[in-house]
């Protein structure tokens, strides 16, 4: 008799991808600046810890949030009790006006819409859990967030067939590209429920356009099915062209009255805007009245703390400190990128041209051997045990072309990435010296084959000797 589950011995989880596996050797390894100087990087963790001393000026400016305390009153056993899954109204109100204030308040959002869970995975398995059965399929174009192959797969039993973007036009995606997905999935005899894409994008770092967005919209119209926007890094876009939500162009087309309007629905998290991801705070918002009804009651599997609605309902309604935040935050991790870009061109390394985000997508094509995903894995093993810097292989996000990675800027000091840069620099150098000496080593064989071939050719043909 079988003692454990099919799910419980499977290993569709996807923890065994490069991408894990380069964390599994970073918490072996860790670098840190006292005591393991020579301890491996962590830049293929997507944080934001940048802004944290405006979020410790702000708890320290208002003790009451942060002791549970209501006009100086502790509310310390009301938040203890039991709680709702609807979740507290005012930390909905506060959240909702927090997502309007990002999108530079284009579109609104109805508290009543909104659905809280424990971080964006939590939001994307259950909107899966919503919209597909087991064996049907989501369509996302590569490359994407590695973690997607458990989020979206791993308990729902639904498959992702990627829409295939190449570096040709920045990884943006085409209607031959969406069609021929669609086709791919028909082939397997999969039944496509719905597109799901990032905006911003993990892991280029770039928004979509609009005219991508129009032509996603007119794809899912056509064909019928959903379309799903994690718009998780909204507010982490730094310079133009600005964000544009899919809601907003929803409203734009005037789809209110349309079938495309239920159909379409928008994951959101604290995690990295905030940069709080141990808070667990994720949101679905979808139009579709049964889409909420359903996922609300999912959420009893993964709810929101009390206290942490409670903390950050007043956090978020201070509107001077989110003005301020979302300002200052965007100056920051524009300084920083260009500060990872700048290091990277010196080392000759180019990255795809990007404007939000929490890291880079990185060309290192011109070091790999051979222009395949083995010669990527094979870089990838040196940097992570050689330069001792952890970053994520684009083959891990699904990536059709060898050489590209993501690496991470905002989750560790300007000290820190000057290191992991210094020593990029330092493996490029080496690399390139090895191989100008095996050039040199070529060419004196060379110029070696053909001094030997002229001696000998000279010898067999010289005149005679006189006797």
């Amino acid at each position: 008799m079988r003692l454990l589950s099919r799910k419980a011995t499977c290993n569709t989880h996807g923890q065994d991808s490069s991408y894990f596996l380069g964390w599994q050797e970073y918490e072996k390894n860790p670098y840190d600046e006292i005591k393991n100087s020579t301890g491996i990087i962590q830049m293929g963790l997507a944080e934001n810890q940048l802004s944290f001393d405006l979020l410790e000026s702000w708890l320290a400016n208002n003790p009451d949030a942060a002791g549970f305390k209501k006009d100086g009153q502790s509310i310390f056993r009301e938040l203890a009790l039991f709680q709702d899954y609807h979740g507290l109204p005012e930390f909905k109100k506060a959240l909702v006006e927090f997502m309007a204030e990002i999108r530079g308040n284009k579109v609104s959002f109805d508290q009543n819409k909104i659905v809280l869970t424990a971080g964006a995975t939590s939001a994307n398995e259950t909107l899966m859990f919503c919209l597909a059965e087991p064996g049907d399929a989501f369509l996302l174009p590569t490359p994407y967030y590695p973690g997607f192959d458990r989020d979206l797969k791993w308990r729902t039993g639904v498959e992702i067939v990627p829409i295939q973007c190449t570096s040709s036009n920045g990884f943006q995606i085409t209607a031959p590209a969406l069609e021929e997905a669609f086709q791919e999935a028909q082939k397997r005899k999969l039944r496509v429920k719905g597109v799901l894409v990032t905006n911003p994008s993990n892991p280029l770092g770039t928004t979509m356009a609009r005219n991508e967005l129009n032509l996603l919209l007119s794809f899912v119209t056509e064909k019928g099915i959903h379309l799903i926007s994690d718009e998780i890094y909204s507010g982490t876009v730094f310079s133009s062209p600005g964000f544009v939500s899919i809601l907003e162009v929803l409203k734009d087309r005037k789809c209110e009255n349309s079938q495309v309007w239920n159909r379409v629905h928008i994951v959101y998290s604290l995690s990295k805007d905030l940069g709080l991801p141990g808070f667990r705070v994720g949101a679905i918002y979808s139009n579709d009245d049964m889409v909420v009804s359903a996922a609300t009651k999912m959420s009893s599997f993964g709810l929101v703390s009390s206290q942490t609605q409670y903390l950050l309902s007043a956090l978020l309604s201070d509107k001077k400190f989110t003005r301020n935040y979302i300002s200052e935050n965007q100056k920051r991790l524009k300084q920083r990128k260009k500060l990872l870009v700048k290091g990277l061109e010196k080392a000759g390394i180019s990255c795809l041209k990007s404007n939000s985000g929490l890291f880079c997508w990185v060309n290192m094509k011109h070091l790999l051997s051979s222009n395949t995903f083995t010669e990527e894995m094979e870089l990838w093993k040196k940097i992570v045990h050689e330069v001792k810097l952890n970053i994520s292989p684009g083959s891990s996000c699904h990536c059709t072309e060898p050489g590209w990675f993501r690496v991470c800027f905002a989750n560790m000091s300007e000290e820190t990435l000057n290191l992991a840069i210094q020593r990029l620099k330092s493996f490029v150098e080496s690399m390139n010296n090895q191989s100008h000496h095996k050039m040199l080593k070529s060419s004196r064989r060379k110029s070696l084959t053909k001094w030997v071939f002229r001696l000998s050719f000279d010898h067999d043909h010289r005149e005679p000797e006189e006797r």
